[in-house]
């Protein structure tokens, strides 16, 4: 049986004494984390070989481009920090380059994810914390202040609570047909 909406708002809510918010925020130490390099180079070994140097000439270009390909390393990163254990399937690489508008079957503009590089079931905080780091790093690259940086993450953050409250009341099949409109991405 499907537990009531405010059943599961509960039962999040709860999750809080697990992982409060302010401890979503903490960045893993240096002396646990792992070796960046190591974890590129396991990962270069299921490539192409011939490939591998074109993709660290590539994450060369910007620190945007390595975030872009360093979703390893920011996994690992995550792994060793706090989460709700509330498991959502992941896109797996939640970076603002990865989502973009195109056309649904019924003819509508729609803005979602447009690449799934590795969706795998994790962590719901996951792909929010990438996709707010990469707004951050995204605006650094582009010239923003801190302040505008700062506003575009909790923008972004605040738009995906709103969404997730919404989803929440409805049914589950309803969810999945859900999207969003151009329409409503330029409000």
């Amino acid at each position: 049986m499907t537990a009531t909406l405010a059943e599961r708002r509960e039962w999040g809510r709860a999750r809080r004494g697990v992982a409060p918010r302010s401890a979503l925020a903490e960045v893993v130490s240096s002396d646990t984390r792992r070796d960046p390099i190591s974890l590129l180079e396991s990962q270069a070994a299921s490539r192409i070989p011939e490939l591998i140097a074109i993709r660290y000439g590539r994450m060369l270009a910007s620190p945007l481009a390595f975030f872009r390909g360093a979703a390893l390393i920011m996994a690992a990163d995550l792994a060793g920090g706090m989460d709700t254990g509330l498991t959502a399937q992941l896109c797996g690489d939640a970076h603002v380059s990865n989502f973009g508008l195109f056309a649904s079957p019924e003819r509508s503009l729609v803005f979602d994810i447009n690449d799934f590089d590795e969706t795998l079931p994790g962590p719901w905080e996951w792909d929010v914390k990438r996709l707010a780091t990469s707004l951050a790093v995204a605006g650094h690259v582009n010239g923003f202040s801190a302040a505008q940086r700062e506003r575009a993450v909790r923008t972004c953050v605040a738009a995906y609570r709103d969404r997730m409250r919404e989803l929440a009341e409805m049914r589950e099949l309803d969810v999945w047909y859900a999207h969003t409109s151009i329409d409503r991405t330029l409000e």
